[in-house]
């Protein structure tokens, strides 16, 4: 339920000052949200689209930053807290969706290291000064 107050309370923001806080805010808040909707998104077959759509996210936020600097309205410093609130919850995303790549790409090399270890089951014996025919 908090996440449909905390909306609420968006969108209040919005409709009450929206003349007194900035679109780069605006946008932030907006940008961060499809962040959040992106690492949602785990199928494997749709990874690179995801993570195209996550780094064009992330510049288009890199470009806002610049827009919001000091002094900042009470209407917009309301919505800073709230901001920094979402983009922890941004970073913990981002960081769970990195994660699970990484486990995944370990999974696909252990997979290749095993299937190299069914075709050639002697190709990692230790050479202890024995000979071994490796003509097949």
């Amino acid at each position: 339920m908090e996440t449909s107050d905390s909306n609420q309370s968006h969108e209040a923001v919005r409709e009450h000052g929206r003349n007194m806080i900035r679109p780069a805010m605006i946008r932030w808040q907006e940008t961060a949200q499809q962040l959040l909707s992106a690492t949602s998104r785990t199928e494997e077959e749709h990874r690179d689209a995801v993570i195209d759509e996550i780094n064009r996210l992330l510049d288009e936020r890199d470009a806002l930053q610049t827009e919001i600097v000091a002094p900042f309205t009470p209407e917009e410093e309301e919505l800073g807290k709230e901001l920094v609130a979402l983009e922890k919850e941004v970073a913990e995303a981002l960081a769970s969706y990195t994660k699970l790549i990484r486990s995944d790409i370990t999974a696909a090399q252990s997979k290749k290291e095993h299937v190299k270890s069914y075709v050639n089951p002697y190709g990692k014996v230790a050479r202890d000064g024995t000979f071994y025919d490796t003509k097949q």
